[in-house]
């Protein structure tokens, strides 16, 4: 297997449940570093959110490490525990506040033991304040960031889509700690890193709350559809293609060219960008009607050779064989696969070398007799060979 190996030597302790905290451990394991995984004896909860104890959703945010079961109100546990941290570079929890320091695994204790240690705490709303003591949830920090405003239908709001606010905080986290370990290297002591999923999805939405600021209206979730000229249609066949029009006059030229309709550029509604802004939904309405004269693979052709930004909206099933990513090798084998055998590699390259397998996510403590020897022969960080 090659796998990217940028934070190889970087040891990782992870105490992470369901997402964020474990999203953060495979941001960095996947840029190679070795991430134990110490879970209760019950396991990750997120093991069996489909039943059993190897759900898919546990599989996606925990391939690339290393599980560890451990009892901690046991004494010989917490001391593999402790011993694992005062080896270890970074340490990642994403307890509700007051739970990690009530299991002895709280920043002071820690960074006591290891002066060097990247702490990096993960909650809901923050370590204090008004909300500190609610539960949250993915739905929850997408609610109350604003970012949900500005991409729900008003018309019909639903949620839709993947767990965006807990992937996403937990990518913020690793980049925290990729800063952190940076400082430490100039510094030689260790940082509590923190970030709430409140504070990441108001960082994500960072672009509305500039217009806010700068124009004092209330961002709407059609605004940035409208701006960007951005439009989902429904082909002749009952595919969807997306296209973006963006602000370059030469898209709507292509696009008219590809519809062979002249009229519509000379239509006094959309003869200017800023008309075509105005006049959003009627637009919509016109290229609705004139796409679903045609099935989905003519747009395709006419689009592609009039250079308009589109894609066909692909299931997963389509992506898979997308010639663009397969030619990326963007999905890549498993090893030693327990139930999937292939994954979505790390989206970076270095140097253009890219990871050409990724390891399966592991089975409850299935490391954990392998760790235990090798601690009980020496207290330094277990290899992963």
């Amino acid at each position: 297997m090659k796998g990217l190996d940028v934070l190889k030597g970087v040891k990782i302790v992870e105490q992470g449940t369901f997402i964020t905290g474990p999203c953060c451990g495979i941001m960095l394991a996947d840029l190679g570093a070795d991430v134990i995984k110490i879970e209760s004896p019950d396991g990750d909860p997120y093991r069996a959110y489909q039943g059993g104890q190897y759900s898919p959703h546990f599989q996606a945010y925990n391939r690339n490490k290393r599980s560890l079961a451990l009892d901690l109100k046991q004494a010989g546990d917490r001391e593999v525990f402790d011993t694992l941290i005062r080896e270890a570079d970074v340490f990642i929890q994403n307890f509700r506040p007051g739970t990690a320091d009530r299991l002895g695994a709280g920043a002071k204790r820690l960074q006591q033991m290891n002066p060097k240690l990247v702490y990096c705490s993960i909650s809901g709303f923050g370590a204090d304040g008004p909300y500190v003591d609610r539960p949250s949830y993915d739905s929850v920090a997408q609610a109350l960031s604003g970012f949900l405003s500005v991409v729900v239908d008003e018309s019909r709001p639903r949620f839709l889509g993947p767990a965006l606010a807990d992937a996403i905080t937990g990518i913020y986290a690793s980049y925290g700690v990729l800063g952190a370990l940076f400082d430490r290297s100039r510094t030689g002591k260790g940082r509590v890193v923190e970030v709430s999923m409140l504070e990441a999805m108001a960082h994500f939405a960072v672009e509305p709350y500039a217009a806010y600021f700068a124009l004092g209206t209330v961002p709407r979730s059609q605004d940035r559809p409208r701006l960007a000229q951005a439009h989902i249609l429904r082909t002749g066949d009952g595919g969807l293609i997306a296209i973006h029009l963006s602000s370059l006059e030469k898209f709507w030229t292509g696009l008219v060219a590809a519809l062979d309709a002249p009229e519509i550029a000379s239509d006094p509604r959309f003869n200017t960008r800023l008309l075509r802004i105005d006049n959003y939904d009627a637009l919509g309405a016109e290229l609705d009607r004139r796409f679903s004269q045609h099935p989905t693979q003519y747009w395709v052709e006419r689009l592609g050779g009039n250079d308009v930004p589109f894609a066909p909206i692909n299931r997963v099933d389509a992506a898979v064989k997308d010639p663009q990513v397969q030619h990326l090798g963007l999905m890549v084998p498993v090893e030693n696969p327990h139930a999937a055998t292939h994954a979505v590699r790390p989206a970076v390259q270095y140097d253009g070398q890219r990871a050409d397998a990724v390891r399966a996510a592991p089975l409850i403590n299935e490391h954990g007799a392998a760790i235990r020897e090798a601690l009980a022969q020496s207290p330094a960080w277990p290899s992963a060979t």
